[in-house]
C-alpha cells in the first residue's frame, strides 16, 4: 500500500476517494472528511447543490396528478417545473386554481401558464437579488410576485440549477421573515372605474373592504392584456364585492 495511504486511519469506511486540490496535490481521503472537503473546497453554488442531494424530497401532492395529465397546453413544461420545484423540498398544494408549493405553510412558488408563456412565479420574487436578471414584474400594479417565464421544455432544462437557485433564496426569504414594503396607493383599472359609475353601491362596497382585499381585486382585473378579459373579471365578482368577500371568502 502507497505510504500516503497507510498512515491513515483504517477503522471507518471501505471506500475512497481521490480529489486534486487547488495547488495541485492529489491525496485520498474518506467518507465524512471528502464531504468536509467538497464543503470547504467548492464554491457558493456547489455547495447549495451538495446540501440540496442531502434533503428530503418535497411532498408530492397525488390529488394534483389527474390536473397535470390533463393539461392540453404547457403538459411538458409544467411537469418538469413541478419536479424542479419537489426537488427542492417543497410541499405540493393547491391554490388560486394553480399547483402552489410552501415552506412551513408559507407560500413560495407556483406554477401557472398563459397562452405566450408558462411561469414559475415567486410569492415574494421581489425581494430576491435576480443575478440572471430573468424575473419579469407581470404589470406595473404588482409589488410583490415576479415570474421567471419559459415558452419550451428546453429553456427549462437549461435553467435547472438556476431555477433552484432562486427556489433556495426564497425558502430564505421565508425564514427570515422577510416582508415585502407595500405601497398603499393602488391604480384602479379603467373598466373598474366605469363599474363604478354604473353601479354606484359597488364602489361603496369597495372601500369598505381591507386594504388587502382591494389590492388582491385590483391585481387580479389588471392582469389581462386585453379589456375584454378584465371586464369578465370584474362581471364575476360582483356580487362578492356588494357581499363584502375578498377574493377567497
Amino acid at each position: 500500500m502507497p505510504e500516503h495511504v497507510r498512515h491513515r486511519n483504517r477503522g471507518t469506511l471501505n471506500s475512497t476517494h481521490s480529489p486534486t486540490h487547488a495547488n495541485g496535490t492529489h491525496y485520498h481521503v474518506r467518507g465524512e472528511e471528502f464531504t468536509r472537503y467538497l464543503t470547504k473546497s467548492y464554491n457558493e453554488e456547489t455547495n447549495r447543490e451538495i446540501r440540496r442531494y442531502s434533503m428530503t424530497t418535497g411532498k408530492r401532492n397525488p390529488k394534483l396528478d389527474p390536473y397535470f395529465q390533463k393539461l392540453k397546453q404547457w403538459k411538458e413544461e409544467f411537469a418538469l417545473l413541478r419536479e424542479i420545484v419537489l426537488d427542492c423540498g417543497l410541499t405540493e398544494d393547491f391554490k388560486w386554481m394553480h399547483p402552489c408549493y410552501t415552506y412551513e405553510n408559507k407560500n413560495i412558488v407556483l406554477i401557472h401558464g398563459f397562452k405566450e408563456y408558462c411561469a414559475l412565479l415567486f410569492h415574494k420574487g421581489a425581494l430576491l437579488k435576480d443575478p440572471h436578471g430573468i424575473l419579469v414584474q407581470q404589470t406595473k400594479n404588482v409589488q410583490a410576485a415576479r415570474q421567471i417565464r419559459f415558452t419550451n421544455v428546453q429553456e427549462i432544462e437549461e435553467k435547472q440549477l438556476i431555477i433552484k437557485s432562486y427556489i433556495d433564496e426564497a425558502i430564505e426569504v421565508e425564514k427570515a421573515g422577510l416582508k415585502v414594503d407595500f405601497k398603499q396607493e393602488i391604480e384602479i383599472p379603467e373598466e373598474l372605474q366605469n363599474k363604478f359609475a354604473e353601479i354606484p353601491e359597488l364602489k361603496t362596497a369597495f372601500e369598505s373592504l381591507t386594504p388587502g382585499r382591494q389590492r388582491a381585486y385590483v391585481l387580479y382585473f389588471s392582469q389581462p392584456k386585453q379589456s375584454k378579459t378584465r371586464e369578465a373579471r370584474i362581471e364575476k365578482y360582483i356580487p362578492h364585492i356588494l357581499d363584502g368577500k375578498g377574493m377567497n371568502d
